[in-house]
């Protein structure tokens, strides 16, 4: 006997009525017991009211996988009620993950070969959502024959049943090509709509159809050319855009039939130039259409005044009051920046103005474009509205930004005085931002500029006497102080205002910066090293050959000759240097460790050389870069489908222990890399820290590439294992891997 429940529409009233998640909990277990019930006393009558119950609990949360084989029963009736919960319990309980779905095939093929279009329909629906390959390859031929059937009902479902089983099972695509342009004739909107996307699918997993469906494209242009002038019907266009989900449809499959394809895009061109100026953009249907219009002008082979056109287009986009398309058109624009920079830096003013939106995502990808616009001839216009940006950016930003300018600032330097008066403003605004490089290359940039270093020193000492709390500028004022000490001192430079300084203060400030407790070890060593070279610019030391002004380092490869004859000379000069006493032996090792030393495990250095004046070349050596180590070669670590990933390696040569890797991903495939994310692991002996990508989506045919930099910190010189794992989306499909990459580094 089956124990009396709740109807559907009562047991809805009643979870709804719960005043607390305790009473629905009870109501819930109440009423699955006596659906459990009755599916065990097997009541054929009221079986499907069970399910469509047990289906609103499952909607819930709450388990209902006990009613699975039901719905197996249920499909297998000859009833229609039965039949119609029994197809929506199998798309809702049953997937790839469940044996059971297999048990099904059977009913649905003979459904679909019933003729009764209901039945079919549902079987269709049943098969688009939760059909495994191996049912797609089972059913493929039902399905085929239902594509040329008269009902425009079944047909559409027929279509959109074979997009799922492209995508499950690509090499299905031979088996749909030959009714599609059969279909491409159609006058119901359903069925065009669903054979323009089963067509694109197709042209995208199989180059056999591509290169078939090209055969198509002025038919296509004939469709969308019809659509454009006269309307497809009143009832599909949106705020006077006529359809534009066909029309953006017909686009995206333009683009990929016209890529680098001469004659297919010579085709195209005429149209897309017409629906670009004539399409109305007040409304929201018809900016889809006119960006999806400029997606297939970009990607084509499209003439250069249509190029122009598309720019113009996104540049407008951007005067939009709506944040989205702003937002989508400082995205395309970075990605036509390399290719068509002279248009898209007719819209530098805008961009510019985008600096200032509240919104972080949109500020970030205007910064972003802002300094891919940077070159030669608005280098100082564009730095100063990036230096006034950087300013009031938000924290998340400034890193970002700093090192965007440094970068800019040291490629399209208009002079040396300009480029270290850049440099200086970013330390000062945001020096515990910039990259670890940059006290080196401003280092660098002074010693090679001799006209400047009265000027520069003299900068450098006010900024110092402001703010010591930005550590990179604390370390590169303190390194021009003890090289330069004596221009500060003369006061003879006549570019800024005079300033009188005398040797207290000037060892005052430097005594202040050792005792900062927000100075670090490597800043109180560059402190320290200054204080021993101001004794020989200020009071004649006899050490004065040893802490004479530093020559310039070059930091590239083809100065390792020059590099090799500085280290003989300073060999020489450690053999004529006078052999101090043991006690001030002691104290060299004291101070070495002292700037060394982070922490307690201190490892202490070997014992001194029997000449002393080695200890002290090692000791001013502090501050400045050593000989640049081996370059070491780019290394492709994956390959899949076309899409790469390349490794690339710098070793910065005033940290032989650092290794940057910068990873580049690039895809030469057919389809879009997106979501990719690559995430990496070293040994406990190492230290990582991964920089933000420059973005999550690696366009197809070699577009723009993602590129992400590794810094990784190897102090104790082990070997360098990297272990990578690598998440994305392409061509409709989850991909993930995980492979371990062993670098053999020469001199760690």
């Amino acid at each position: 006997m089956v124990v009396p429940s709740l109807k559907l529409q009562d047991l809805i009233e009643e979870i709804r009525g719960a005043k607390t998640q305790a009473q629905e909990r009870e109501v819930i277990q109440k009423e699955c017991a006596h659906i459990r019930a009755s599916f065990r006393d097997g009541d054929p009558v009221h079986r499907h009211r069970q399910l469509a119950k047990l289906l609103y609990v499952h909607m819930l949360g709450y388990p209902a996988h006990f009613g699975q084989m039901e719905c197996l029963k249920l499909i297998a009736s000859s009833r229609f009620t039965d039949k119609r919960v029994g197809y929506l319990g199998a798309m809702l309980l049953l997937d790839e993950r469940h044996d059971a779905h297999l048990l099904i095939t059977n009913s649905i093929k003979n459904d679909l070969s019933q003729g009764i279009q209901p039945v079919q329909g549902l079987a269709l629906c049943t098969l688009s959502t939760m059909g495994s390959a191996e049912m797609c390859r089972d059913l493929a031929p039902e399905v085929e024959k239902l594509l040329l059937q008269p009902s425009p009902y079944v047909r559409k479902k027929a279509i959109l049943t074979a997009v799922h089983m492209i995508r499950k099972v690509p090499e299905l695509s031979s088996v749909f090509l030959p009714p599609c342009a059969q279909l491409l004739h159609e006058r119901h909107h359903g069925i065009l709509l669903g054979t323009i996307t089963l067509i694109t699918e197709l042209c995208e997993r199989s180059p056999a159809a591509l290169r078939h469906f090209r055969k198509v494209v002025p038919q296509l242009v004939q469709i969308l050319r019809t659509l454009v002038t006269t309307g497809y019907s009143t009832e599909h266009s949106i705020s006077g855009v006529s359809d534009p989900f066909l029309q953006v449809q017909i686009l995206r499959l333009l683009r990929i039939l016209g890529r680098n394809h001469e004659d297919s895009s010579e085709t195209m061109n005429d149209l897309l130039a017409q629906v670009a100026t004539n399409t109305d953009t007040s409304r929201n249907a018809g900016n889809a259409v006119l960006f999806e219009t400029v997606l297939t002008i970009m990607d084509i082979r499209s003439a250069a005044g249509l190029r122009v056109l598309a720019v113009n287009i996104l540049g407008r986009f951007l005067l939009n009051s709506d944040r989205n398309i702003r937002y989508v058109a400082l995205t395309s624009l970075l990605r036509l920046v390399q290719s068509d920079h002279s248009a898209v830096q007719r819209h530098r003013p805008t961009v510019v103005e985008c600096l200032r939106e509240t919104d972080a995502s949109l500020s970030r990808r205007a910064l972003e474009l802002s300094l891919a616009l940077v070159n030669s001839s608005n280098v100082r216009a564009m730095m100063q509205e990036l230096q006034a940006f950087l300013e009031s950016c938000p924290p998340d930003l400034r890193a970002d930004c700093a090192s965007g300018i440094l970068l800019a600032a040291e490629r399209f330097a208009p002079t040396k005085r300009w480029h270290i008066d850049t440099i200086l403003h970013v330390l000062t605004t945001a020096g515990t931002h910039v990259r670890d490089d940059a006290v080196a290359n401003l280092t660098q940039l002074i010693g090679g500029a001799q006209e400047l270093h009265a000027y520069s020193v003299r900068r450098l000492y006010n900024a110092l006497a402001e703010n010591i709390s930005q550590q990179p500028l604390v370390q590169v004022a303190a390194w021009c102080i003890g090289e330069y000490g004596d221009l500060l001192l003369a006061g003879n430079c006549e570019e800024i205002e005079p300033l009188q300084v005398d040797e207290e203060e000037v060892l005052a400030l430097l005594e202040k910066v050792l005792q900062s407790h927000m100075s670090l070890p490597a800043t109180r060593g560059y402190a320290l090293t200054a204080l021993m070279k101001l004794s020989t610019r200020l009071c004649g030391d006899n050490k004065a050959a040893i802490l004479e002004k530093m020559p310039l380092v070059e930091r590239d490869g083809p100065q390792a000759d020059e590099e090799a004859k500085e280290s003989k000379e300073a060999a020489q000069l450690s053999e004529a240097a006078p052999v101090p006493t043991e006690p001030q032996a002691s104290q060299l090792l004291d101070l070495l460790d002292l700037l060394d030393g982070t922490s307690g495990d201190v490892q202490h250095p070997p014992p001194l050389d029997p000449s002393p004046g080695g200890a002290l070349v090692h000791l001013l050596d502090l501050p400045c870069a050593p000989p640049s180590p081996a370059p070491i070669p780019d290394l492709k670590v994956f390959e899949r489908e076309g899409v790469q990933l390349n490794l690339s390696f710098i070793r910065p040569p005033e940290n032989p222990a650092l290794l940057l890797i910068t990873v580049t991903a690039t895809n030469f495939s057919e389809g879009d890399v997106t979501h990719f994310i690559c995430q990496a692991a070293v040994p406990k002996s190492l230290q990582l820290q991964l920089q933000a990508p420059s973005g999550n989506t690696v366009p197809a045919r070699g577009g723009l590439p993602i590129t992400q930099l590794f810094r990784i910190l190897n102090p104790n010189k082990a070997p360098l294992r990297l272990k990578l794992r690598l998440t994305y989306n392409h061509f409709h499909q989850s991909v993930q891997e995980i492979f371990e990459v062993h670098l053999q580094v020469k001199g760690q």
